[in-house]
C-alpha cells in the first residue's frame, strides 16, 4: 500500500502496476506450455523459409497457418529476429523443435508484444469518468480497470503459460475501443480493421463496430427523443470508413488475390469441418445441449428405448476434435450454429441502434456480440471467453450491475480455462492467481459500489462458492477414484457444464439489463 501511495505521489502508480504484472511474466517463463508454442514456432519456419505462395498450403505439419494475412506478416517480422536467437527453429521440418533459446525468444516476444496492451489500457482509463472518486488511490475506478485489465488472469494464463498472443491482439481492440469513446471513430475503424485481418475471431463483433458507426458517425445529429435526423446523413463518412475497410483489406488479401488464392486461404480460415465442440468443450450452450444429449442416451439405454448398436461409438468428450453425431437430441450443423448466433446477436444491435446510449451502449453491444457468438459459435474455443470478459472490465467500474455481470462472468469463466494448464506444476500456479484476482475483483468493485445494493444475491453466492468443492472434486479426489478410468473425462465435462451455467446466467443477466434500460434522450452532434 505505501509503494502505491509514493507511486500515486509522482503520477506513477500505472507505471507500477505494468512494471509488476511485467515482472510476473518473466516469472512464468519456465512453466508448462502448450502445443501453440509449436504452433507459432511452426509458423515463424513456413513465412520464414517459404514463399508467399507457399504460405497457405505448407502441411508439413499438421499445425497448418489458419491466420489471416496480417499475423502471417507478423510471423515473417518476428522470424528474422528469431534467426539470431536460434536458426533451427525456423526448419520447416523440425517438427517440435524447441531450445532454451527458442523457448526465451518465443515467451519474450510475447512480453515485448504487450508493450501496446499496455498502451491501450491507458488509453482506456483516461475514458473512464471520475464520479465515483474515493480518497484512496486504491479505490479510483482508474486504478481498478488498470488492475482488471493488466493483470487480468485469463490473459496471464492463456499467454504467457499455455501460449499465445491475445494481449497484442486485444491491444488493438482495446485502443480502437478507446477511439470510439474519445470520437475518434476513423481511428476506431482503422484500429478495428487491422485486427480483422491479424485474428477473424473478432468478427464476432464486427456487428457492433458497423452499427455503432453508422449510427453515430455516419449520422451526425439525434432528435431530443434520441431518435435519428435522417437528414444529416453524411455521404462522405461513409465513404471514408468504406475507403479504410478497402484499403486494408486489399493490402492484406491483395497478394493471395493477385496468386488466385484467396479460395486456399478462406478454406483454412474457416474449417468447418471440424466438429461442433472443441476437444474440451467450451463452457456454452452447445456444452449444456451434449450434456442433455448424453443423459438421455444413458436413460434410454437404462430404459431399453434406445439400441445400443445404434448409438455412434464415437465420443464427444474423447479429447479429440472430430465431428459427431447426437444420439437423442438432433445433430448441429454449422448453419444451425450461425441462425441460432445471428438470432441472439439481433436484439443487442436493434437496442444499439434505436435506444442509443453512447459508447457505453457500444460496449454492451459489443460484449453481448462476443457472448452470443461464444454460447451459439461453430467449434468455439474456450479462450473466447476473454472477447467478452476484458470489455466487461470497463462497464465494471462504471455502474453496480454491470460490476454483478462481470465478477460472475469473469469468475465462471476463468476458472473455465483451468483445465488448459493440466500439469502438476502448474496447478498451485494457477489456483493461487485465480484467487488473487478474484478476491481483489470482488472486493475493489464492493467497495467501489458499496453505497449501492449488494453486488450478489444469495443465489449468486451460492454458485459461485460451488467453484471450490468443484475444483477439489475434480483435481484432488477424482484422480483416487476408480471412475478415473472408466470416465477419465468426466472432471472436463463437469467444469464445462457447471461454467455454461454461469456464463449463460451472466449473459441472460446483460441481455435484460440492455433491453430494460432507456436510450439517451438528448441531442448530441457526434
Amino acid at each position: 500500500m505505501a509503494a502505491f501511495t509514493i507511486a500515486a505521489g509522482t503520477g506513477n502508480w500505472f507505471s507500477a502496476l505494468a512494471l509488476g504484472v511485467t515482472l510476473l511474466k518473466c516469472l512464468l517463463i519456465p512453466t508448462y506450455h502448450s502445443t501453440d508454442f509449436e504452433v507459432h514456432r511452426n509458423w515463424l519456419a513456413i513465412t520464414h523459409s517459404l514463399p508467399i505462395s507457399q504460405w497457405y498450403y505448407e502441411a508439413t505439419s499438421e499445425w497448418t497457418l489458419d491466420y489471416p494475412p496480417f499475423f502471417a506478416w507478423f510471423e515473417y517480422i518476428l522470424s528474422h529476429v528469431a534467426k539470431y536467437f536460434d536458426q533451427e527453429m525456423l526448419n520447416v521440418r523440425n517438427l517440435n523443435y524447441s531450445s532454451s533459446r527458442t523457448l526465451l525468444f518465443q515467451r519474450f516476444s510475447v512480453i515485448f508484444m504487450d508493450v501496446l496492451f499496455v498502451y491501450a489500457v491507458h488509453e482506456c482509463c483516461k475514458c473512464i469518468d471520475g464520479k465515483k472518486v474515493g480518497k484512496e488511490l486504491t479505490e479510483k475506478p482508474k486504478f481498478i480497470l488498470s488492475v482488471l485489465l493488466l493483470w487480468n488472469f485469463g490473459l496471464l494464463i492463456v499467454d504467457h503459460i499455455h501460449f499465445q498472443y491475445n494481449g497484442f491482439l486485444f491491444g488493438l481492440m482495446l485502443l480502437s475501443i478507446a477511439r470510439l469513446f474519445q470520437k475518434r471513430h476513423m481511428e476506431g475503424a482503422f484500429l478495428f480493421a487491422v485486427l480483422l485481418h491479424f485474428k477473424h475471431i473478432y468478427l464476432y463483433v464486427a456487428p457492433a463496430y458497423g452499427v455503432y458507426l453508422l449510427r453515430s458517425y455516419c449520422f451526425t445529429a439525434n432528435k431530443p427523443d434520441g431518435s435519428i435526423r435522417w437528414n444529416s446523413f453524411s455521404f462522405v463518412r461513409v465513404i471514408s470508413l468504406g475507403l479504410v475497410v478497402f484499403l486494408v483489406s486489399a493490402l492484406s488479401l491483395g497478394p493471395f488475390l493477385a496468386l488466385n488464392q484467396l479460395p486456399q486461404v478462406f478454406s483454412r480460415l474457416f474449417p468447418f469441418k471440424r466438429g461442433l465442440c472443441h476437444a474440451y468443450w467450451a463452457p456454452n450452450f452447445w456444452a449444456l445441449y451434449n450434456a442433455l444429449d448424453k443423459v438421455l442416451s444413458v436413460i434410454g439405454l437404462k430404459l431399453k428405448f434406445l439400441d445400443p448398436n445404434n448409438i455412434p461409438k464415437a465420443s464427444m468428450t474423447s479429447g479429440l476434435v472430430q465431428q459427431f453425431q447426437h444420439t437423442v437430441l438432433p445433430s448441429v450443423t454449422p448453419l444451425a450454429t450461425l441462425i441460432c448466433t445471428l438470432i441472439a446477436i439481433l436484439p443487442s444491435i436493434f437496442c444499439l441502434w434505436f435506444k442509443p446510449q453512447g459508447p457505453r451502449g457500444f460496449l454492451r453491444c459489443l460484449t453481448l456480440c462476443a457472448l452470443s457468438s461464444f454460447m451459439f459459435g461453430w467449434h468455439v474455443h474456450e479462450k473466447a471467453i476473454l472477447l467478452a470478459i476484458l470489455p466487461m472490465s470497463l462497464l465494471s467500474v462504471q455502474k453496480a450491475g454491470d460490476a454483478s455481470i462481470f465478477l460472475i462472468l469473469t469468475t465462471t469463466g476463468h476458472y473455465s480455462l483451468f483445465p488448459l494448464l493440466f500439469t502438476a506444476p502448474e496447478l498451485p500456479i494457477k489456483i493461487l492467481l485465480m484467487l488473487l484476482f478474484t478476491i481483489y475483483s470482488v472486493s475493489s468493485l464492493k467497495t467501489l459500489f458499496r453505497k449501492e445494493k449488494p453486488l450478489f444475491n444469495w443465489m449468486e453466492t451460492f454458485y459461485l462458492l460451488g467453484l471450490g468443492p468443484l475444483e477439489v472434486c475434480c483435481e484432488f479426489v477424482f484422480p483416487f477414484t476408480s471412475w478415473k478410468v472408466k470416465y477419465p473425462f468426466l472432471p472436463l465435462l463437469l467444469t464445462s457444464v457447471y461454467c455454461a451455467v454461469g456464463i449463460t446466467y451472466a449473459w441472460f443477466k446483460l441481455y435484460v439489463s440492455v433491453l430494460i434500460d432507456p436510450p439517451v434522450g438528448k441531442t448530441k452532434k457526434q
